[in-house]
């Protein structure tokens, strides 16, 4: 990934509105792993990721900045909540859960890629197979002297003609998983992974129809060309060298100065977590992770606490933080309208499946927005969710309508029919005006 910091942000402008400190801080952090990739191995282990903290209210794009930073270079991530550390009281979830979850997450993005090779050369074996399929078939049961030979069979197939024919097929059989009776993550043995490869798969007769039969024929033929332990062995190292670990609601694990109670949980969780953070090994079933190099991006809207009630040890590891303000006015009229996932498009395109060409002005635009912002205002400030709940109450009666029984039809939105169908929602909040 050789893009410059601007180049990531450019990317990151064509789906997140606003927010230009945190997308220069991620992208920075970016670049800087790339830089890292290009020195000399003895400088290289010298120098970790510096960590970002993310402060700001719920739904202005924390969580989204780091996901589309991932899928931007194909980096191994997940997300985990703080508070999943404290569920079970002094215990909770084990906190090197995160990072087998991420090898996981690695370990399947390494083999849809690595399937993804080998895809066309298994699909036209799986396409023979299914022709092998359909010629027995024929053979059997066709009685009207017609003569179909394989390669005619093949030319219907792939003209997608047979794709709803009924076939029987044989397929091997995914062995069951064992279930473990609660051994501990820790000490996880990956004992299904070691029976299946002393076991042959058994095979079974299933009728499906030739669609079916051509993806499943073309999955078992990828998961015969792959080399297994090459993918673990790639995975691990790119969660080690490229992992993202996003660790949301970091504020709710806060002591705030109270040392007894559930605050003591709190602490433990951040004491957990510290190692992680700092550099550690931690066993998978795919073996031992490191996670010295893995970007940790922790995110909270720390309303109720601050940065510094964390344990210095724990904010010493966050050495880059960044606030992010609340949606504007302006900032909901872009969010409408400019990102490439805009939920107006989104709209538009699940209405046209039913024969609804959907359409905004731009003065309805600016009243959804209007109406966003009082709403964030008066009730609870949850950012950019809030468009979805007054999306779907404006749009209730037309959804509720269509049915695609009808040839297509223009529907405008204009301002006139956002006051009309959100006339409830304006009466409350026109009321705040008289609250003292």
């Amino acid at each position: 990934m050789s893009m410059s910091p601007m180049q990531i942000v450019a990317e990151l402008d064509r789906y997140i509105v606003g927010q230009s400190d945190a997308k220069r801080a991620v992208a920075i952090a970016l670049r800087n792993r790339y830089r890292r990739s290009k020195l000399p191995e003895e400088i290289r282990q010298e120098i970790t990721p510096k960590n970002i903290i993310m402060k700001g209210p719920t739904g202005v794009g924390k969580t989204e900045i780091a996901r589309r930073l991932a899928k931007l270079v194909r980096a191994p991530f997940i997300k985990v909540e703080a508070t999943k550390f404290t569920e079970v009281g002094y215990v909770g979830r084990d906190v090197e859960s995160m990072i087998r979850d991420l090898v996981e997450t690695s370990v399947h993005l390494v083999k849809e890629e690595k399937m993804a090779e080998v895809e066309t050369i298994a699909r036209t074996e799986a396409e023979n197979k299914v022709v092998s399929a359909l010629y027995a078939d024929y053979k059997k049961n066709n009685s009207d002297g017609v003569a179909v030979t394989k390669a005619s069979l093949l030319k219907s197939l792939k003209e997608g003609k047979e794709n709803d024919k009924i076939i029987e097929i044989e397929i091997a059989e995914a062995h069951k998983p064992l279930d473990m009776g609660g051994v501990g993550m820790g000490i996880e043995i990956n004992l299904n992974e070691m029976l299946s490869g002393f076991m042959p798969k058994k095979k079974k007769l299933r009728k499906v129809t030739v669609q079916q039969a051509l993806k499943l024929f073309t999955l078992e033929e990828c998961e015969r060309r792959i080399d297994v332990d090459a993918i673990n062995a790639e995975a691990v190292r790119r969660a080690e060298e490229e992992g993202i670990i996003f660790i949301d609601e970091i504020d709710k694990i806060t002591a705030r100065g109270n040392t007894s109670g559930a605050d003591v949980s709190r602490e433990g969780v951040q004491r957990d977590i510290l190692p992680i953070v700092e550099g550690s090994t931690v066993q998978t079933k795919y073996g031992s992770i490191k996670t010295d190099f893995i970007l940790f991006i922790a995110s909270g809207a720390f309303m109720l606490a601050k940065v510094e009630d964390l344990i210095p040890e724990l904010q010493g590891r966050f050495p880059i933080r960044v606030e992010l303000g609340s949606l504007t006015f302006d900032d909901f009229v872009k969010i409408l309208t400019l990102p490439e996932n805009a939920i107006t498009k989104q709209y538009a395109h699940l209405l046209k499946v039913d024969n609804v060409n959907l359409s905004f002005t731009a003065d309805a635009i600016e009243e959804i927005a209007r109406i966003t912002v009082a709403e964030n205002e008066t009730l609870e400030d949850i950012g950019a969710r809030r468009l979805h709940t007054v999306m779907e109450s404006l749009l209730d009666d037309i959804s509720y309508s269509a049915s695609g029984d009808h040839p297509m039809i223009d529907v405008k939105i204009d301002k006139n029919y956002v006051l009309e169908h959100l006339s409830k929602e304006a009466k409350i909040l026109n009321l705040k005006k008289y609250i003292i």
